[in-house]
């Protein structure tokens, strides 16, 4: 009786262990089986993303044992995607830059090369023929600023161009890049008012950089806007220095104002046809690389303003 009573009870644990060990199996097949289900859907979603459907994304339950897999691959995915349509956005920017590049140089060489023809061969003779060549000097002119341009934009776009950023006294710097501007303002009959602060500004720039930021955006006004009238002002913020360069010219539609620093945007009602619409663009990624900001506002034939902001310089402590 006694033995009958041991035996009864481990027989009991023994099919216990045996029923636990067979639900387990089976649990851990089906996983398994799961398991290899979800393998196989994303060995076909990755073929599908390989023959360019960039657009799928691998279905996952945050209970799966390959969630956190399938979320991975999802954002890689999706990353990938993002590095495609930069890519293509890259690839239609250079074609437009060829095009461009193709028509700004081939036309004026072309014109440049009909008038030097015309002095050489004596097709123009005296005053004529020198006009000529006045000509064909201040086109070869209007050709090394456009190759320049474009040799500048090209450095900044393959990271070549180096900034050497030291701390700078931005309103002295300032005045003295306008005071080569005047001579050019009065000569364009263009009225100007210039406001900078006696107060010194110290902030961390490229002097370099900083001078073709102000030199660009004042030329923008000679070259496009057609304004009588140019305001720089110098002011201080609670952190920041804000330069703005004003003027009362056509201005810039409010359907182009969100693209005037595209590469390669031309505004009709802002620009002529001279220019590579590429200086903008330029100001733009100067501004920014040295941690700064840049803004544009315009009412048409009132006033159009760029506002350019950096951070003031932290004072140093003993």
């Amino acid at each position: 009786m006694d033995g009958i009573d041991i035996k009864f009870p481990l027989f009991v644990a023994v099919l216990v262990i045996a029923v636990a060990a067979v639900i387990s199996t089976m649990l851990l097949y089906r996983k398994a089986h799961n398991v290899k289900l979800k393998l196989n859907d994303i060995s076909e979603t990755l073929d599908d993303i390989a023959q360019g459907n960039s657009n799928r994304k691998i279905l996952a339950k945050p209970s799966d044992m390959t969630s956190m897999i399938c979320y991975k691959m999802n954002d890689i995915v999706h990353e990938f995607r993002e590095q495609v349509i930069e890519l293509k956005k890259a690839e239609k920017t250079n074609s437009q830059l060829m095009t461009s590049l193709s028509h700004d140089v081939r036309t004026p060489l072309t014109t440049l090369i009909g008038y030097l023809d015309a002095a050489q061969k004596g097709i123009v003779v005296g005053a004529e023929r020198e006009e000529y060549i006045e000509t064909a000097r201040l086109r070869a002119h209007d050709m090394k600023d456009y190759v320049d341009v474009l040799f500048e934009w090209f450095k900044l776009n393959s990271n070549e161009e180096t900034f050497t950023i030291r701390e700078v006294e931005l309103a002295e710097l300032t005045r003295n890049l306008l005071k080569d501007w005047i001579p050019i303002f009065e000569n364009n009959r263009l009225d100007f008012d210039i406001k900078i602060p006696e107060k010194r500004i110290k902030v961390n720039l490229d002097t370099d950089a900083y001078t073709r930021i102000i030199n660009n955006l004042i030329q923008n006004v000679i070259s496009h806007s057609r304004a009588t009238h140019v305001k720089i002002k110098v002011s201080l913020l609670a952190a920041n220095v804000m330069v703005a360069v004003a003027d009362d010219g056509k201005g810039i539609s409010k359907q182009d104002l969100p693209h005037v620093f595209e590469r390669l945007y031309k505004c009709d009602t802002a620009r002529s046809q001279k220019g590579s619409g590429l200086g903008l663009s330029i100001v733009q990624q100067l501004v920014e690389k040295m941690g700064g900001s840049i803004s544009v506002q315009s009412e048409p034939y009132q006033q159009t303003e760029f506002i350019v902001q950096f951070p003031l310089a932290h004072e140093k402590t003993c």
